[in-house]
């Protein structure tokens, strides 16, 4: 084991704040939700699942042993890996997004943001709405 060095790994464990890998010799080591992939992840299991096999990176290696890998600096995610949030739109839609010209994303972008925000007012309208009747 040597920081730098690319391997194969399978998911054991999903938290909040990234994934444990068991890597080859027994060792394991955590992905942090920052080296999941180069977009934001909100949701580590949008990305990853237990039992998946990923092709992760050693990013570093603690005095104390722990090891930080990285998915996203090792490249493709295995073939077992889950779709990101744009080729999950493309199977949806059936548009590639790399093709798209800026304008062609942006309303995209604005299309999506205005049906999240419709229903988080819906939401609010409704939480809001049950506490008037309880009082």
């Amino acid at each position: 084991m040597e920081v730098g060095a690319i391997l194969e790994g399978r998911i054991t464990k999903i938290t909040k704040f990234g994934a444990f890998v068991s890597l080859p010799g027994g060792k394991s080591g955590l992905v942090h939700i920052s080296e999941i992939a180069n977009t934001y992840v909100n949701d580590v299991h949008d990305h990853v699942q237990e039992g998946q096999t990923v092709k992760i990176k050693i990013i570093s290696i603690g005095d104390d042993g722990k090891i930080n890998l990285s998915i996203k600096k090792a490249g493709e995610q295995s073939r077992q890996a889950q779709p990101g949030p744009q080729q999950f739109a493309q199977k949806q839609t059936g548009t590639n997004y790399a093709e798209l010209s800026f304008e062609d994303k942006l309303k995209q972008f604005m299309l999506e943001s205005d049906s999240k925000i419709a229903a988080s007012k819906f939401y609010d309208n409704r939480r809001g709405s049950n506490r008037r009747r309880r009082d």
